[in-house]
């Protein structure tokens, strides 16, 4: 005759217990796993979002340095201000870039051959007549109202103050220029103000108004010329 062996109920308990801290050790680590994929994937879009602004930055950065250049290979009877108004901009940028987590100082030019200033193209300075029109056209960047122009060109900040304006090494003072941002659909109309190293360079003002936040360079951008 067999004799059926019966756990006792501390036998029992302890061996639900096992089971349940096993079964909970299995989830503790399925959520471990789940938060380090979560916690790198992350990590991966901060650094691609950081390494736009760096190059944003530094794009910037580089337009106003190879200005600074190119008023002291040409200089004129208002290239001295012009030079402090960009050292003002290039230790603003070096600022911005501290506070992004970017290498300060590291700089970066787009494609635009730099132009020397043109007749016409001085900072403040009002044309009122066909001599900075006629600049224009020699620099490359002319074009009828309405036209797109620059194609091809990033488009990113001066770090300047003031109301939303452009600077460019194409369009004389007094031109004006519609400025798209092909990845969100916002665009600004401006007037170039003064010269740059670039077809357009969107000041704080301006580049606030077309910008992608946490963004500080526009690479599909549609740059019009329409006054």
């Amino acid at each position: 005759m067999s004799r059926r062996r019966t756990l006792g109920t501390k036998k029992k308990i302890a061996l639900l217990v096992g089971a349940a801290t096993v079964a909970g050790g299995g989830a503790f680590v399925m959520a471990n796993a789940s938060n380090a994929a979560q916690t790198t994937q992350d990590a991966r879009t901060k650094g691609v979002q950081d390494s736009g602004v760096c190059q944003g930055l530094a794009t910037a950065l580089g337009n106003n340095q190879r200005f600074i250049e190119g008023q002291r290979a040409n200089p004129d009877a208002q290239s001295q201000a012009r030079i402090e108004n960009r050292e003002a901009v290039v230790a603003e940028i070096e600022r911005k870039q501290a506070a992004s987590g970017c290498a300060v100082g590291e700089s970066a030019q787009d494609s635009q051959t730099p132009q020397p200033p043109q007749a016409g193209q001085e900072a403040g300075q009002d044309t009122g007549d066909q001599t900075g029109d006629q600049a224009g056209d020699q620099a490359g960047g002319a074009g009828q109202a309405g036209e797109q122009v620059c194609t091809g060109s990033t488009v990113t900040l001066s770090g300047e103050g003031g109301a939303p304006a452009a600077s460019s090494n194409q369009f004389p003072v007094g031109t004006r220029l519609r400025v798209t941002n092909l990845d969100n659909d916002k665009s600004t109309t401006v007037e170039v103000n003064s010269v740059s190293g670039s077809c357009a360079l969107l000041n704080n003002a301006a580049f606030e108004q077309v910008r992608e936040e946490g963004k500080f360079l526009i690479r599909r951008a549609l740059i019009e010329k329409v006054g």
